[in-house]
């Protein structure tokens, strides 16, 4: 929703994209030394945030190269 794809996706490709955005995140954060990006442990808001992050690159990466 906040990329405006959610119409495009379906409920795989949107647990796909959480779950690589996940990861995507927790290396950002880590490459800019932000604290948490890879002690997130369990749901929380940290892990939602990083996750969120995550998928938001993921699909402007997809968005540019389409």
């Amino acid at each position: 929703m906040i990329m405006k794809t959610d119409s495009r996706q379906g409920l795989v490709q949107d647990i796909l994209v959480g779950i690589v955005g996940a990861f995507i995140g927790g290396f950002v954060l880590d490459f800019f030394n932000i604290p948490g990006g890879q002690v997130i442990s369990g749901i929380n808001i940290n892990s939602f945030g990083t996750a969120l992050l995550g998928a938001v690159i993921l699909i402007a990466i997809g968005k540019a190269i389409r």
